[in-house]
């Protein structure tokens, strides 16, 4: 069970991390907003129910689902931006930073929570829904596709 200066804290250093995976979804900042904004309402009701190891997890499945619903409530295609924001990302790393974002948000996603919101596999795989060996799966692909996108071998430790 998670209290209020808990929720509080949690969600306050998690904020960076939740708008980074919103806008990696939906790239567009106002639909990120509404999405984090919603999700963190709803996890505020939901703050009862969950352990407090686990709300770190919990916290960004549900803005993850927010970013769904707006994409199908919305039903529209948004249009593929750079994944580069420059208020966050360093100029050094815009080559991989766009190449990340040209990956399919099931590979997308994976690695943004690896290796950039440095969540453990357990618990990358607990917000995305999906069983751990899934997780692993998928990162590898993702790595082994964004090595052929930058046509040369990256590290990934």
């Amino acid at each position: 069970m998670v209290d209020q200066q808990e929720y509080e804290q949690i969600s306050a250093e998690l904020l960076p991390v939740l708008y980074k995976i919103g806008y990696s979804i939906l790239r567009n900042t106002p639909d990120t907003q509404d999405a984090v904004q919603q999700a963190l309402m709803k996890a505020w009701e939901k703050r009862q129910t969950v352990r407090t190891g686990g709300y770190r997890a919990f916290l960004t499945r549900v803005v993850i689902n927010e970013c769904r619903n707006i994409q199908r409530h919305r039903m529209r295609v948004i249009p593929v931006e750079l994944f580069y924001i420059p208020s966050v990302t360093p100029p050094d790393y815009r080559e991989l930073y766009e190449a990340i974002g040209r990956l399919p948000d099931g590979l997308r996603l994976p690695l943004i929570l690896k290796y950039l919101d440095a969540f453990s596999e357990k618990e990358a795989a607990q917000a995305l829904g999906i069983p751990v060996t899934t997780f692993k799966n998928r990162l590898h692909r993702a790595r082994k596709t964004l090595r052929k996108l930058l046509d040369r071998e990256v590290v990934f430790e």
